[in-house]
């Protein structure tokens, strides 16, 4: 969250005007500020002043300025204002609701000390603190107050959390208290919550932690019970001051702390589970801010100040328009403002959990708000402004939202109905349903107000389609069920939700009584049902009758009125009830009876005066009597008696009419002695009573009275003896004996024998009351007598006379407990066994007779049975391992789940037969899969298979299918099956069906059958994708023959064939459908071929003119002639192209010579002027006379070509002579060599040649060489067989040129073994020239192929060493490489070992190069950064050789920035005294001085390893000699440095600043080594923290001087008369940089210059008893040098202490070091937090420091 600057609401002054409190009201519409002169200012929301009023004091003779106002808070409701004064007053203004009521003080509340903080978290209480330490709580109900807790230091500040039931103060000693009014679950602690190091004035409670800060600049966050879990610590930043005040957001995701010139904004992380600090509001010259108020909707925050000011900020994350009509501002992550644009009213939407609210979104007609969180679901009423925050996980978005109802949302989500009622955090309840329909769920929600019931809400919804299920949503239970024998398609609650109407698919209307489950039809084909409004009237349709119900309770009695259209509607108001119907284009309304509905109004009001003058105006029927009867139960209720006895004689229940009639006259009379209306007299309420029948309550009245006397009349009207004498005894009655005396004798002459035993019991006489029992044929009563008396068990009449009665009475188990009571077991068993008393029975055998108890279950369980108890029988069944009997009894009892874990238990014979009944249950249930695993327990899988095949569940049905029955039987039962769906028109079922079985051929077929071609053709190209141009084919002519030719061609064309839709348009004479396919589908001169044949159908002029319109007469007459039809091409030609004749006449003859008619081919060759033709002709049919004819005849040129044919003829019947006789004579001897060559007779080819053409003999001759070579097969098979004859033949040198042309890629064994005979027979047979050249053409080839071995022994033979270890080192074959190079060529094994050490580098196996060259090992690990591996060899190595690579792992981490990273490589390895390393000590140096952020005490430890790792190194030049004695001392005074340094970050550790302050100002003494802008801005600054404020001055302004020069680029006008006489050097070298940064540069330039306008202050150095500046070590006048001291730099004057020779401290100082250490390492005094740091390290100080530190 962010702050921006809205607006200033009131101006600052110039001088101090502290804005003491602000507050803004709940409704975040008001906000009010108390100014410096006690003045409260009132600003409304947009930040205008609308009003004002000045408090008052306590006592008013003290004046206006005897008090500040220390708190001011708004109530609740906004209407009130509390203000906590200084003058012990808290005053409770009231102000208004309005702008400009007047303000009156309606309570005050008188302390006894200041009033110091003030909030106001709940109605009518106000907690404030007071400067004596109390906590106090002001009541403004009753005008007291008391007190909460009290402590002993002031209360400093006073804060709430979120919810406003806990709060927290701070107090002046650090004390923060916590006290909780209700901790809502949290279980957290209250008390003393926490000790804070400072007053908490900035307290704010978060629902996370709790944020205190005060004036030591840091801001600490505590846990729940009070643990630091955070701290923010500002205290080295010295443009923060302290913290004055803080505010929590109003959804606890934010704070606000307020310091000087600054809002520091704090938000919580819950990612990270801490606080994030925001960029800080920065405002100049706002000086400090004196008090916050943040807006209750959260999207404003206002800042008073010390000066007057208050500013107001926007805090909102983003902000949106949704929909052009809303603003949506999210004030923090779970807190979002919605705003109509149009109406200006808002809805603050906030998260009670702090969860990060997503997109809002506005549904319903712009009503209702919807937002998710991660975990939870905001809903709200943007009109009501009903907000709620359900828990909800997230589903993806994918719920569903009905806002019919206003009072509550319902949900639909992944088949669960979630109601959330608006206003309400928690859900309303939760069912699960799958139907989303709004009008399949109702639900009522205190609609309308019921006497006595507080909360009443119900809900309807639909279980299954078929079953509503009620549901109370108060309770959470199930309050029935209703199951239909039909769907049901509506379902609406009455207002009450004590009645539900819903109708059903066949137009039936049911009423369900919900509070006695009685369902009734009221109405059959209705087509229109609505509850009125306000009422349990119902209206409704059927056909054209509309129907009304005015008293629901009693369905039968309906009001029917005729109609002509259908309702449409239904409007109640002013009075009036109409129902409106469409007739048409007309709507018409009827009127209800308004009376009728006034009735059940009136009764639902209580009015029951005017229900009465109603009912009087109606004839008595049943509608009517059951209005009276409710009437009269409602006005006993109400005791309104006198309508209660009219309503009971208009119901003819005379008697209670008259005596209500008689109860009214006493009542009247009771109300004309004592006033009211009577019905409070004892006499009407005891009557009343009667009438209720509650005798007791009557009693109790006239005991009240004490009107004993009609209390015993009462009962003894009613013959309630008993009770008659409890009251006599109880009053102590003098008739008390009498009456008993009378009862016993009433009852023995009316028989009641048995109330006559009960008298005789009381009063002792044991033995007469079980006469009169057994009299009463009550021997149970009789035997529970006995048995309760011991006397009575020893009279052996007694007990037979009882055990025959009980026996006689069949009472066999009172029988048994008296036969086991006196002794007799077997009796009793017996008795039992009879009386089916089995648990008694049994309990007692096993007792008595354990071999009976078996036998005894066994009864039980068949006793059980007959009374239908399954339930219970199963389990006795079981105890008398009576299987079979104890599943038929589950099964009977539907315990299925029961029965089978018994059927589990037995074998499979027994219990196969059950299985099936069973799985059948689970079928019926659609619970298909617990039915398949029975079925198949059961032995009964094709059971299981029919039962998914009924259900339509195919594919788990083919997918059981295939395990028990063949693939045969699958095919049948699922193909008979979809012949039945077929025979029904269920295609697509039947297609499922036979692609399951994999017949989709079938499903081709049934698809076929019925012409529905889309589906066959999807099926053929996802089934058969190789037959759909077939079948699209076979579609087409099947089309085409039924005369469908459009549809043909749409198939033809499908399956690329449009060739046969063109003869399709060809043979039904459609030329131009046939032209359209062809040119659009055809090739590029298919369309031609059309027209082509369309003109040939023509023939004559037709065809010209066609061809010609379409451009193609010439290429119709070449077609023609193309194609045979020489006649239509002759008759084109005659008609319009002659000159085509000639061409006509030479294809048509060509065509005759095709057919064999030579002679008729012969004359058109020669009209076609081509005598040359015929004579060809001939000759190719070797009828060389007549081509010898035609030639002499027509064209003498052609007698050379008739010999060359004859000659070529005896060629292939192998006449050679004649041949070449022929050839010769036509004088072609080139010809004759040809075909000698042609055959293969080079011989007789170089003898023609050599006769006749002798010019070519040469050329012959190597041609005859070149193809000696591809003699036999082509390729590489020919070479290699030509190679092998030259090889046979001797000729070794082409055999080997032979053998290395072979190339084939295919066959690399061939190449191999031809290239390796080729070596070989070079090596043998050729010279050594020319072997070396060979082997050096065939080894490389080898070593291409991988066969490197191979290669090596090649080279080998020819003594070529190196070449055959360079082949093994291509192959990777390093031991055999150095196996020849150790053999042959030892020389050699140097090159391998090299070129084995450079293959290792290059693959990086750089592990296996260390036990060959550890230097190059370790190179290779320096080169790819391996710096751990590369150390971990070198140390393994020598010392020179681990300092070599930590050098330069050193330099690598430095020139990364790592300078820390290579001081640690040198603390942990030591740092030895090598020249080239002088440059990486001096760089570490360097890079640490100019590190930032070095002067702290975390920093300690870096320094402390870089002062080690130089101790060492100079310890180890003094030992070596290595350095001369510059860099010896250049290192030693590093040292020097870095102890300062170290010891500096040390005593801050330890809150010793004096001492670090010491050590900055003698580091100045090293500023040629240090920075020396930041070596004086560090001295200044530790000078001025300890009050040194001369020498901060100097130092500070030696730094400004600093920091210009740096800017100039030189040091000129530095001026050093400050340091003369010191020893700090005046030349140094110009930092490179500034190091500090600008803010704090400027910071300390205005404190400079602020000093320097005060001059208050000398610009001198503080001098010492030597007249030298106190921390010079040489005396200015003698030039005499001190030693320094060890922890602070200072000169050791007097009272040192040496630690050994030559280092010395003060003593002083040196104690208060080691206190200081002691203090913080073993906690004799609470550390400080900056020691931490040193504590959690475990880094003894005291040993540190005195180590040896140079001079």
């Amino acid at each position: 969250m962010q702050l921006r600057h809205v607006r200033t609401l009131l101006a600052p002054q110039d001088g101090t005007a502290r804005v003491t409190c602000m507050a803004w009201s709940a409704s975040s519409a008001r906000f009010a500020v108390c100014t410096a002169e006690r003045v409260v200012l009132l600003y409304d929301e947009q930040g205008e002043r609308r009003d004002k009023f000045s408090t008052k004091p306590a006592d008013a003779k003290y004046g206006r300025k005897s008090y500040v106002v220390k708190g001011m808070a708004f109530s609740p409701d906004s209407t009130k204002l509390a203000v906590g004064q200084t003058d012990n007053i808290v005053y409770v203004y009231r102000i208004g609701e309005e702008w400009g009521d007047k303000k009156v003080i309606c309570n005050k509340f008188i302390q006894t000390s200041a009033v110091t903080c003030l909030l106001w978290p709940a109605e009518n209480v106000i907690v404030f603190g007071l400067a004596e330490g109390k906590v106090r709580l002001a009541n403004t109900k009753n005008n007291k107050s008391s007190t909460i807790y009290v402590t002993d230091s002031y209360v400093v500040s006073l804060t709430s959390n979120v919810s406003g039931k806990g709060i927290l103060s701070g107090h002046a000693d650090g004390t923060i208290v916590r006290f909780f009014f209700d901790d809502e679950g949290s279980g957290e602690s209250q008390g003393k919550f926490a000790v804070h190091p400072c007053p908490p004035y900035a307290l704010a409670w978060a629902p996370n932690s709790i944020v205190a800060a005060g004036c030591d600049k840091k801001i600490v966050a505590y846990g729940k019970e009070g643990s630091v879990i955070q701290t923010l610590d500002y205290s080295r930043d010295s443009s923060e001051k302290e913290f004055t005040t803080a505010a929590t957001s109003p959804s606890g995701q934010s704070i606000v702390i307020g310091s000087y010139d600054r809002l520091r904004v704090l938000n919580w992380s819950p990612r990270r589970g801490a606080w994030e600090e925001g960029k800080p509001k920065e405002i100049a010259h706002l000086y400090t801010i004196t008090a916050l108020a943040w807006k209750r909707d959260g999207s404003r925050i206002c800042a008073g100040t010390l000066c007057g000011g208050v500013e107001q900020f926007d805090c909102c994350l983003r902000k949106t328009i949704y929909k052009n009509k809303f603003e949506i501002t999210y004030v923090g992550p779970s807190q979002v403002i919605v705003k109509n644009l149009s109406t200006g009213t808002r809805v603050v939407l906030k998260s009670q959990y702090g969860y990060e609210i997503d997109e809002v979104k506005i549904l319903g007609k712009d009503r209702y708000l919807v937002a998710h969180t991660s975990d939870t679901l905001l809903l709200g009423d943007i009109s009501s402004n009903k907000l709620s925050e359900v828990a909800w996980q997230g589903s993806g978005g994918n719920e569903k939202f009905f806002f019919d109802n206003e009072n509550v949302c319902m949900i639909f989500n992944a088949g669960e109905l979630t109601l959330v009622e608006y206003g309400s955090n928690d859900i309303l309840g939760s069912v699960r349903t799958e139907f989303m329909n709004p009008h399949l769920v109702s639900v009522r929600i205190n609609e309308r107000q019921q006497r006595g019931v507080d909360e009443n809400k119900r809900l309807a919804y639909l279980v299954d389609i078929k079953t509503i299920a009620t549901v109370d949503l108060v309770g959470g239970y199930n309050t029935g069920t209703i199951s239909h024998d039909s769907k049901i398609d509506w379902l609406e609650l009455n207002e009450t939700g004590h009645k539900l109407l819903f109708r059903d698919k066949k137009m039936r209307l049911q009423l369900y009584d919900i509070g006695s489950s009685t369902k009734s039809t009221i109405l059959s084909y209705c087509s229109y049902v609505q509850w009125v409004p306000g009422s349990d009237v119902v209206v409704a349709q059927n056909r054209n009758s509309l129907c009304i119900w005015y008293n629901i309770d009693a369905p039968e009695r309906v009001t029917m009125f005729p109609l002509k259209g259908d309702i449409v509607g239904l409007e109640r108001s002013d009075g009036k009830t109409e129902v409106l119907v469409s007739e048409g284009v007309s709507t018409v309304s009827y009127t209800l009876d308004e009376g009728l509905i006034e009735f059940g109004t009136a009764i639902d009001d209580g009015d029951y005066h005017r229900a009465t003058a109603f009912l009087e105006t109606l004839e008595m029927s049943t509608e009517t009597e059951a209005m009276w009867r409710t009437l009269s139960r409602l006005a006993l209720e109400a005791r309104q008696l006198h309508i209660a006895e009219r309503c009971f004689a208009a119901l003819g229940n005379m008697a209670k009419a008259r005596f209500l009639h008689e109860t009214n006259a006493i009542a009247d009379q009771a109300a004309q002695e004592h006033g009211g209306d009577g019905s409070d007299h004892y006499l009407v309420r005891a009557r009343l009573a009667m009438l209720d029948k509650n005798y007791k309550l009557a009693e109790m009245i006239f005991l009240e009275q004490n009107a004993t006397e009609e209390a015993m009349e009462m009962y003894q009207e009613l013959h309630m003896w008993d009770e008659c004498i409890v009251v006599a005894k109880a009053k102590g009655h003098p008739m008390l004996e009498k009456l008993r005396r009378g009862y016993y004798q009433w009852l023995l002459d009316t028989q009641q024998e048995e109330k006559a035993g009960e008298v005789q019991e009381e009063q002792g006489d044991y033995v007469a009351a079980i006469s009169l029992y057994l009299r009463a044929g009550l021997p149970a009563r009789a035997a529970r007598l006995a048995m309760g008396r011991d006397e009575l068990l020893t009279s052996a009449d007694v007990i037979d006379r009882i055990s025959v009665a009980l026996v006689r009475g069949e009472l066999y188990e009172q029988a048994g407990d008296l036969f086991e009571k006196v002794g007799n077991p077997r009796k009793a068993l017996e008795c039992y066994s009879k009386g089916s008393a089995f648990l008694k029975a049994v309990e007692l055998a096993r007792l008595a007779f354990p071999a009976e108890v078996v036998k005894l279950e066994e009864a039980w369980g068949d006793h059980l049975v007959q009374q239908k108890q399954l339930d219970a029988a199963i389990n006795h069944y079981i105890e008398a391992r009576c299987s079979v009997k104890a599943i038929e009894a589950a099964l009977e009892a539907r315990q299925w789940k029961k029965a089978v874990y018994i059927l589990d238990l037995q074998d499979k014979q027994t219990a196969a037969k059950y299985y099936l009944k069973i799985a059948q249950h689970y079928a019926a249930l659609q619970e298909y899969q617990v039915a398949e695993e029975l079925y198949i327990k059961g032995g009964q899988t094709k059971d299981a298979v029919d039962m998914y095949t009924q259900a339509g569940l195919w594919e788990q049905a083919h997918k059981l299918a295939v395990k028990c029955m063949s693939q045969e039987d699958v095919s049948v039962l699922y193909i008979t099956q979809a012949q039945e769906m077929e025979r029904q028109g269920k295609y697509k079922e039947a297609e499922r069906l036979y692609i399951t079985v994999n017949e989709p051929d079938m499903a081709i077929t049934m698809y076929k059958k019925c012409k529905m071609y889309d589906r066959m053709v999807s099926l053929v190209a996802k089934y058969h994708k190789d037959l759909l141009g077939d079948t699209h084919l076979h579609l087409g002519k099947e089309l085409e023959a039924e005369g469908r030719l459009q549809e043909a061609e749409y198939h033809y064309l499908e399956a690329k064939d449009w060739k046969t839709t063109v003869n399709m348009y060809r043979v039904h004479d459609m030329w131009e459908d046939a032209y359209r396919v062809a040119k659009a589908h055809g090739g590029a001169n298919s369309h031609k071929h059309v027209a082509y044949l369309w003109a040939k159908s023509l023939g004559g002029e037709a065809a010209v003119k066609l061809l010609s319109k379409f451009g193609l007469l010439e290429m119709a007459i070449d077609h023609a002639t193309d194609s045979g039809v020489f006649e239509f091409a002759f008759e084109l030609a005659r008609l319009s192209m002659k000159q085509k004749m000639p061409d006509i006449h030479l294809k048509y003859a060509m065509f005759l010579e095709d057919e064999g008619k030579f002679e008729e081919a012969e004359g058109e060759f020669i009209k076609a002027g081509k005598p040359k033709e015929a004579v060809l002709m001939f000759v190719h049919n070797q009828d060389w006379d007549a081509a010898q004819r035609v030639a002499e005849a027509h064209d003498p040129d052609s007698v050379a070509d008739v010999l060359v044919g004859q000659a070529q003829f005896a060629f292939e019947q192998r006449e050679f002579q004649k041949a070449e006789a022929f050839l010769l004579r036509a004088q072609r001897p080139e010809l004759a060599i040809k075909y000698y060559k042609e055959a293969g007779m080079w011989s007789e080819a170089l003898r023609i040649c050599k006769e006749y053409v002798p010019g070519r003999l040469g050329e012959l001759q190597e041609e005859c060489a070149r193809e000696a070579g591809k003699k036999g097969s082509s390729g590489s098979e020919g070479l290699l067989e030509q190679a092998r004859e030259w090889e046979q033949a001797g000729e070794y040198a082409r055999a080997v040129d032979c053998y290395l042309k072979v190339q084939d890629a295919s066959n690399s064994v061939l190449v191999e073994k031809c290239l390796l005979k080729a070596a070989e027979l070079a090596v043998k047979f050729l010279g050594q020239s020319r072997s070396v050249e060979v082997t050096r053409t065939v080894a490389p080839q080898l070593v291409a192929m991988k066969k490197y071995s191979m290669a090596a022994e090649l080279y080998l033979n020819l003594d070529l060493i190196r070449e055959a270890i360079d082949a093994l080192i291509e192959g990777e074959e390093w031991s055999k490489a150095k196996h020849i190079a150790k053999e042959f060529d030892p020389r050699s094994e140097e090159y391998v070992d090299q070129r084995y050490k450079e293959y290792l580098k290059k693959q990086g196996k750089v592990d296996s190069l260390v036990g060959i060259d550890v230097m190059a090992a370790l190179d290779t690990y320096a080169k790819q950064e391996q710096w751990e591996k590369c150390l971990e060899v070198a140390a393994k190595q020598s010392y020179p050789v681990l300092h070599k690579y930590i050098a330069l792992y050193a330099t690598h981490l430095i020139c990364e920035g790592s300078w820390d990273k290579a001081l640690r490589l040198y603390v942990e390895h030591g740092a030895p005294a090598n020249p080239q390393n002088f440059n990486i000590y001096k760089r570490l140096f360097v890079e640490m001085v100019n590190a930032p952020g070095m002067n702290c005490a975390e920093a300690y430890s870096s320094w402390a390893g870089l002062r080690d790792m130089l101790l060492s190194l100079c310890e180890a030049l003094l030992k070596s000699g290595e350095g001369s004695a510059p860099v010896q001392e250049e290192f030693e005074r590093m040292l020097l440095v870095s102890h300062y340094c170290a010891t500096r970050a040390a005593v801050q550790g330890l809150q010793l600043d004096m001492v670090a302050a010491q050590l900055s100002i003698s580091l100045l003494r090293h500023t040629d080594l240090l920075p020396a802008d930041k070596a004086f801005y560090e001295a200044g600054m530790a000078a001025k923290a300890v009050g040194w404020e001369n020498m901060a001055f100097v130092f500070l302004n030696r730094f400004l001087d600093l920091s210009d020069a740096i800017e100039e680029g030189n040091l000129d006008s530095l001026d050093h008369s400050d340091f003369q006489r010191t020893d700090i050097p005046c030349e140094v070298p110009l930092p490179a940089h500034q190091h500090v940064p600008e803010e704090q540069r400027e910071e300390v330039r205005d404190w400079v210059l602020t000093v320097s306008m005060d001059q208050r202050l000398e610009q001198v150095l503080p001098q010492d008893e030597r007249s030298t500046f106190e921390a010079s070590l040489v005396a200015a006048g003698t030039g005499v040098r001190s030693l320094p001291c060890l922890l602070t730099g200072y000169p050791v004057l007097r009272n040192k202490l040496e630690l050994r020779p030559g280092r010395e401290v003060k003593r002083e100082v040196w104690y208060k070091f080691m206190k200081a250490v002691k203090s913080c390492l073993t906690g004799i005094d609470r550390p400080s937090p900056r020691g931490a740091p040193f504590q959690s390290q475990g880094i003894s100080l005291s040993a540190d420091i005195p180590q040896p530190c140079g001079p």
